[in-house]
């Protein structure tokens, strides 16, 4: 299974990569696209319809603003959707955040902090790893290993 990774400019790639990152460093495929809600729509709604048939396991959708990536695209998939608001200079993020997380019933978007894309990435991992052996022991490892930094710390 793949991660989808979908953002509404290039200027969201600075805190999209976080999750890019996590994602390559655990050895999961990643399909990297930026779809704008508002100027692209035909391509969004291509895009989330068709995500489940070309094996996309949970999509990653980072926006600033209206911020309608991650719900536009939860509303015409089943594929999970973790929404990461990015941090705008009008109001911080704010804007962001609660266009992502003041979903409607019944279309579910998880919703990170603001520039939370290094979670959504771990999100995302976690989500495949229940069907994926090699991820969750991949996975387990990680969280030893930051269990062990928290205990090797010293004031």
């Amino acid at each position: 299974m793949k991660v989808a990774i979908i953002m509404g400019s290039t200027s969201d790639l600075d805190i999209m990569s976080q999750a890019i990152n996590v994602l390559e460093g655990f050895g999961v495929e990643v399909v990297k696209r930026v779809i704008s809600a508002h100027r692209t729509p035909d391509l969004m709604c291509e895009f989330a319809k068709s995500a489940k048939a070309n094996g996309i396991g949970a999509i990653i959708a980072g926006a600033g603003g209206a911020a309608h990536v991650a719900g536009v695209v939860a509303g015409m998939t089943t594929v999970p959707v973790i929404g990461v608001p990015i941090q705008t200079k009008a109001l911080g993020g704010m804007d962001s955040l609660l266009s992502i997380v003041q979903m409607p019933a019944g279309i579910p978007v998880a919703t990170m902090a603001i520039n939370g894309a290094k979670n959504a990435g771990l999100f995302a991992a976690q989500i495949l790893a229940l069907t994926d052996e090699t991820l969750a022991a991949k996975l387990d490892e990680f969280r030893k290993e930051q269990t062990q930094k928290v205990l090797d710390a010293t004031i």
